[in-house]
């Protein structure tokens, strides 16, 4: 016990540095996980609280990310492919085309980084919508107890799943970071910017997962109901 409370202190130690090199060293011990589920249920529930407590936070914060990486990534593909075959089709060389004409180098490797935001941060957003895990046709007809029960276990589970994501999406990024690791194509565009997206996506997850325990807990004790039917695509 007494090495993994020194390890937390060591790894807390590098953050407060801000030495790469120390912290990839730091957070590959075992200490790692015993911090990484601290912060991560600290976190979840400090965004819980901000949803509650901030509605236009609760109901947008997701979709807006969702959409404008979408969005991004989309503009990109549409003026690389611009890039090119227009200059072609007017007959024109490379000495001749206009600089923002020249295909950038960066346009087929930032879109997956970009990707990678939108992709976990819409995970989060369906277990707001309860789309995922959610076997309702299923659980409706189970007694109460035993609704209440599973819809327990879901949250574990995804508190879990979460953990491990956390733990090895920070190590990942840091390692990133400490490698100095650029996006192909860009001077100074690093990969650990997107990559801690991940960590982030689930801790944000994590506060949708307690957001949906309160909910049906509340409605185990009201007597309300509680497994609806989730509609992919729909919103709450």
């Amino acid at each position: 016990m007494g090495e993994i409370f020194t390890g937390m202190g060591e790894i807390l130690a590098a953050f407060a540095d801000g030495d790469s090199w120390m912290i990839r060293t730091a957070i590959s011990t075992n200490a790692a996980w015993v911090l990484g589920l601290i912060l991560m249920l600290s976190g979840g529930f400090i965004v819980m609280m901000i949803y509650r407590f901030v509605p236009f936070i609760e109901r947008h914060l997701e979709s807006y990310v969702m959409v404008i990486s979408y969005l991004t990534i989309g503009g990109i593909i549409f003026f690389g492919v611009i890039q090119r075959f227009v200059p072609g089709m007017l007959g024109m060389d490379f000495s001749n085309t206009p600089a923002w004409l020249r295909p950038w180098p960066w346009t087929t490797t930032l879109p997956p980084f970009l990707f990678l935001v939108m992709t976990w941060v819409g995970c989060s957003y369906n277990v707001k919508l309860r789309t995922h895990l959610s076997f309702s046709e299923f659980r409706t007809n189970m007694p109460r107890l035993a609704q209440m029960f599973l819809l327990s276990v879901d949250a574990i589970l995804w508190i879990g799943f979460s953990w491990v994501v956390v733990v090895t999406g920070t190590r990942i990024a840091v390692n990133a970071a400490s490698n100095f690791q650029i996006v192909p194509g860009t001077n100074d565009l690093m990969q650990w910017w997107f990559i801690l997206a991940v960590p982030l996506s689930f801790i944000f997850l994590v506060a949708r997962a307690m957001e949906n325990w309160r909910q049906d807990f509340n409605n185990f004790r009201s007597g309300d109901t509680i497994i609806e039917q989730a509609v992919i695509g729909g919103d709450t």
